[in-house]
C-alpha cells in the first residue's frame, strides 16, 4: 500500500508539471500573438546619426571659437535654403518643396531559399505607405542566389517599388549573384564596388547517385510516381537518358526565363553575352553594362545625407519562437556548407 501511495503522488506531480508546463507556454504563445503581430518596424534616421559622429569628432578637432563660426554658418545655409523652399512652394502649390526628400534604406542579405524575403515584404509595405515620387528607396543587397521561386518572389516584391513611381537603387558591396542579380537587375540604378561580385546568370543543379551503391549491397529501392515526369533523376534511383534528357530541358527552359526577365528590366543590356553562368567584379560590370557605376553603398549614403536629404534605414525584425530559431540556426548552417561548395565553382539553382 505504500508503494501505490508514494506512486500515486509521484505520479500527481509529474501531471502537475505537465500541466504548469502547458500552461506556461500558451501564456508565452498568447504574449507573442498579443495584438495578431509577428514582428516590428525599426526605424533609424541616418542623418542624424552621420550629424552626431560628425559633431562629436569636431568637438575633439575645433576650439570653442571655431565651432561658434560654423554653428553660425550653418544656421545662415539653413534660413537660406528654407527661404528658396518657401519661393518654390509658392511657384508651384501642388508641388510640396518644402519637404526635403527622403532615402529609405533596406538590407537584404539573402540566404539559398530567400526566407528573407518574408520582412522585405513588410518594409516595402510600409514604405510605400508614405513615400511619393520625390523619395528614393536603396536596397543594400548581398546575395549569392538560391532557389528559383524565393528569389523571383524578391525581385517581384522589389518591382512593387517601381510600379509605386519612386526611384530603387541597388547597392552591391560584396556579391550579387545569379539569383541576387536578379533582384538588382529590377532597379532604376545598380552601383557596385569595385571588387564586388556580380553576374552568374546561368542555372545548375545536381546531386549524388547511390543506386551502385545500394546494388552492391543488395539493398533494393522503389519509387512509385504518377505522371511520366513526377520524378526524372534521383539520388537512390537507377537514372535514365530519358529522365536526364527531361532534366536538361527544365534547367534551359529556366534559364530562358531568367534571361526574358532581365532584358525586361534592362533592355539595353546584351543579355546572351553575359548569361554565361560566369561572374564579374564591379570594375568589368560595369563595362558590360551589368551595373551603372562604381561605388560603395556608403559613399552613397555619405553624399545623400550631406545633400539635405532625410535617410532612414527601415528593417522589420521577426519574433521568433524557440522551434524557429533553432531552424533558423539549421538553415545557416546549412548556408555556409553551400558558400563553401560555391567557393569550389558550386552553385545553387540560380
Amino acid at each position: 500500500m505504500e508503494f501505490i501511495a508514494d506512486y500515486g503522488l509521484f505520479l500527481a506531480k509529474v501531471i502537475t508539471f505537465l500541466v504548469a508546463a502547458v500552461v506556461l507556454v500558451a501564456l508565452v504563445r498568447a504574449a507573442n500573438d498579443k495584438g495578431g503581430q509577428k514582428g516590428s518596424l525599426k526605424i533609424t534616421d541616418l542623418t542624424e546619426s552621420f550629424k552626431h559622429h560628425r559633431e562629436a569628432l569636431e568637438h575633439h578637432l575645433y576650439n570653442e571659437a571655431e565651432l561658434k563660426a560654423r554653428d553660425k554658418a550653418e544656421k545662415k545655409a539653413k534660413k537660406a535654403e528654407k527661404k528658396a523652399q518657401k519661393a518654390a512652394a509658392k511657384k508651384d502649390s501642388e508641388h510640396n518643396s518644402s519637404r526635403e526628400p527622403r532615402l529609405f534604406v533596406l538590407t537584404f542579405k539573402g540566404s539559398i531559399d530567400a526566407r528573407e524575403v518574408e520582412g522585405l515584404r513588410e518594409e516595402i509595405s510600409a514604405i510605400l505607405a508614405v513615400a511619393t515620387s520625390d523619395d528614393e528607396v536603396l536596397v543594400r543587397l548581398e546575395s549569392g542566389g538560391g532557389m528559383v521561386h524565393g528569389y523571383g518572389l524578391a525581385a517581384s516584391q522589389l518591382a512593387r517599388i517601381r510600379k509605386a513611381g519612386v526611384r530603387l537603387t541597388i547597392s552591391v558591396d560584396k556579391v550579387a549573384a545569379s539569383g541576387g542579380y536578379m533582384m538588382a537587375c529590377v532597379a532604376d540604378k545598380i552601383i557596385a564596388a569595385p571588387f564586388a561580385i556580380i553576374g552568374s546568370i546561368g542555372v545548375i543543379a545536381q546531386l549524388p547517385n547511390f543506386n551502385k551503391l545500394l546494388k552492391k549491397n543488395d539493398i533494393e529501392f522503389e519509387q512509385l510516381t504518377a505522371g511520366e515526369f513526377k520524378r526524372t533523376l534521383t539520388m537512390f534511383g537507377e537514372n535514365t537518358d530519358k529522365a536526364r534528357e527531361k532534366f536538361q530541358t527544365e534547367l534551359e527552359e529556366t534559364h530562358d526565363l531568367f534571361k526574358g526577365f532581365i532584358t525586361e528590366h534592362r533592355p539595353t543590356l546584351n543579355v546572351d553575352t553575359v548569361a554565361t553562368g560566369e561572374h564579374w567584379f564591379g570594375n568589368q560590370a560595369i563595362d558590360l553594362g551589368l551595373i551603372d557605376a562604381v561605388s560603395t553603398s556608403d559613399e552613397y549614403l555619405f553624399e545623400a545625407a550631406n545633400s539635405e536629404r532625410h535617410v532612414l534605414a527601415v528593417s522589420y525584425h521577426q519574433r521568433k519562437n524557440i522551434a524557429e530559431k533553432l531552424a533558423g540556426a539549421s538553415a545557416e548552417v546549412a548556408d555556409r556548407v553551400l558558400l563553401k561548395w560555391i567557393s569550389r565553382g558550386q552553385r545553387p539553382l540560380i
